[in-house]
């Protein structure tokens, strides 16, 4: 990769982000459609968000992704946010736009939007899963679940939201319910599993917690001892590792899963289409990841 004078950028903003592999999926898409594209990895500590969000038109940057801490953090520094981003209080996406383009006061604006939830339905379609009437029990109460609820319920999901207290499964159903015709889940406490679960039929079942990934590599969202109805398929949106005790317990309950690799590919296109206009070879992001995460021969 050769970095011009002319090579347009695009980078990520988080804190930290050494372990990030959104520059190798997205390197990789640029290279295989032989753009002059760079992806970098901008490291930007917490206090300085404004900074570096408003800095991103001056250094001529396309746009970036944002991860975590940051997703809420730049929301204050943006000058328009997308329906997706409102619902669901968050940005993983900046798009450096021209304003004005008839006016003569043409303007740099920085628009934010939220791919992670056309990722997610984007990645289950290509596994089959059908929404419409469809239970999904999303767990967790976070900017993960809360893309989750937006994703299942603007597709006719009939969504169960479970954290572990019931204020934080009612706050997020509160917030994306704003942004939305219909009521967009139910609110419900952890300790409520087990007796909801065996009234449904083939849910779709989303893991929007940490468990599973470090440091609580050895933990699982779902109850022990509490079994999976049948025809349940198991999403787990964490990918690393690709195997956690969550899809461990459901491929041992003979139940379909499926970890949130994909989600991650088809974001992370939906964005690279957002900054280029041209759309990427979702194929060939993916398989960068899997060559980055293999041992050597």
């Amino acid at each position: 990769m050769i970095i011009r004078g002319t090579t347009s950028l695009v980078g990520l903003i988080g804190w930290p982000i050494a372990h990030s592999l959104s520059p190798i999926m997205h390197n990789a898409a640029a290279q295989a459609l032989g753009l002059d594209l760079v992806y970098v990895p901008l490291p930007v500590a917490p206090g300085e968000v404004g900074e570096a969000v408003r800095g991103l038109p001056a250094l001529g940057f396309l746009g970036a992704n944002v991860t975590v801490p940051h997703k809420e953090a730049v929301l204050p520094f943006l000058d328009e946010l997308d329906g997706a981003a409102q619902a669901i209080g968050a940005v993983n996406t900046i798009c450096v736009r021209r304003s004005g383009e008839n006016s003569p006061y043409r303007r740099m604006i920085l628009h934010g939007t939220n791919t992670d939830a056309a990722g997610l339905v984007a990645d289950l379609q290509a596994k089959g899963i059908v929404f419409a009437e469809r239970d999904c029990l999303v767990l967790g109460a976070g900017g993960a679940a809360r893309a989750a609820v937006y994703a299942l319920a603007s597709k006719g999901a009939r969504v169960h939201l479970f954290a572990r207290r019931a204020e934080q499964a009612e706050q997020v159903v509160a917030q994306v319910a704003r942004y939305l015709p219909v009521a967009p889940a139910s609110a419900h406490q952890w300790a409520e599993l087990p007796a909801l679960v065996p009234a449904l039929e083939a849910p779709l079942i989303v893991n929007a917690t940490p468990l599973g990934m470090p440091p609580h590599e050895d933990a699982s969202p779902w109850p022990a001892g509490l079994p999976f109805p049948a025809g349940s398929f198991i999403y787990d949106m964490v990918y690393s590792p690709p195997e956690t005790v969550l899809l461990r317990q459901a491929r041992a309950a003979g139940c379909a899963a499926g970890n949130g690799l994909g989600m991650l590919v088809q974001q992370g296109a939906l964005a690279f289409e957002m900054w280029t206009g041209i759309r990427p070879d979702v194929m060939v992001m993916q398989q960068a990841l899997v060559d980055a995460k293999s041992p050597p021969p």
